[in-house]
């Protein structure tokens, strides 16, 4: 049942808060941030179902999409972040070409700025639903163009996506990016978007790639390869649907930082997944 439907004759407890509810402020999208915006949102076609993660990265999306022309966006995702405000007041946000709750914006928790929760509060046309509920990849393949944009702390030359840890050292949690990752693969005209910067900086300030041969020993699997749609970094977009073994290394150290290629083109041929004579 969702929070719309729910009757007050129907709630066991009610559990007034002593303060106001806590503002989760926006993360100031870095350069990168844009640049990999730059090169989503401009696939983004009019009616498609939007789901937003975390970060920097899902504002700067959802900013783009407010300015731009595109028109009758959706909104299905398990967090409500500031982006979608911004896609309502900009008149983008009418849900109306959606599969499921059409005429609604579903999602199972909020976390922003208080324009956001004031926009929420008695709002018939935000709805809450748990997450057995939003995070369902069959539901979320039922709302076509479904476009699913998340972040990730490693991808390997596989296409094999960690965003929880970097080998044994836990970073993050699970949360609903293989969900949403299935759904929109599997949604017609869907796609899925897995963001990262295409390098960091260790501790001695050595240049390290975010695209590594292959994931550390004990490294998360978040993403598996036959899920993996589109990997994005600063350099462009990695559409690994349907590729070889080859053509996935090949894809994914095109948009590599350009100082860190050549050193994976040698792994991934150590790995004997790629030889120049594949070109």
């Amino acid at each position: 049942m969702c929070s719309s439907d729910l009757h007050i004759s129907e709630v066991d407890y009610i559990v007034e808060a002593a303060s106001e509810v806590e503002e989760v402020p926006p993360v100031t999208p870095t350069d990168i941030d844009v640049q990999i915006a730059g090169h989503i949102v401009p696939l983004i076609r009019d009616g498609a179902c939007i789901q937003l993660g975390i970060g920097g990265l899902p504002n700067i999306v959802g900013t783009m999409l407010a300015e731009s022309d595109i028109k009758d966006l959706g909104c299905h995702s398990e967090m409500l972040a500031d982006a979608f405000y911004h896609l309502h007041q900009a008149g983008k946000l009418t849900n109306r070409r959606k599969g499921v709750d059409k005429g609604q914006s579903t999602f199972t928790f909020v976390a922003g700025s208080k324009f956001l929760y004031d926009w929420l509060d008695h709002n018939p046309a935000c709805i809450t639903y748990p997450s057995s509920y939003t995070n369902n990849s069959r539901l979320i393949a039922q709302n076509p163009d479904t476009v699913s944009i998340n972040a990730c702390l490693e991808v390997d030359l596989f296409g094999q996506i960690s965003s929880e840890s970097i080998g044994t050292r836990q970073i993050s949690g699970t949360g609903g990016q293989l969900d949403f990752a299935a759904g929109a693969y599997l949604s017609e005209g869907g796609m899925s978007f897995v963001c990262c910067n295409s390098s960091y900086q260790d501790q001695d300030r050595n240049l390290k790639s975010r695209i590594v041969p292959a994931l550390r020993p004990g490294s998360i699997v978040t993403v598996p390869r036959s899920l993996t749609h589109c990997v994005v970094t600063e350099y462009g977009i990695a559409d690994l649907a349907g590729l070889s073994t080859w053509q996935r290394a090949e894809a994914l150290i095109n948009i590599a930082h350009p100082r860190l290629r050549d050193k994976l083109v040698a792994e991934a041929q150590k790995m004997q997944i790629w030889r120049r004579s594949h070109k």
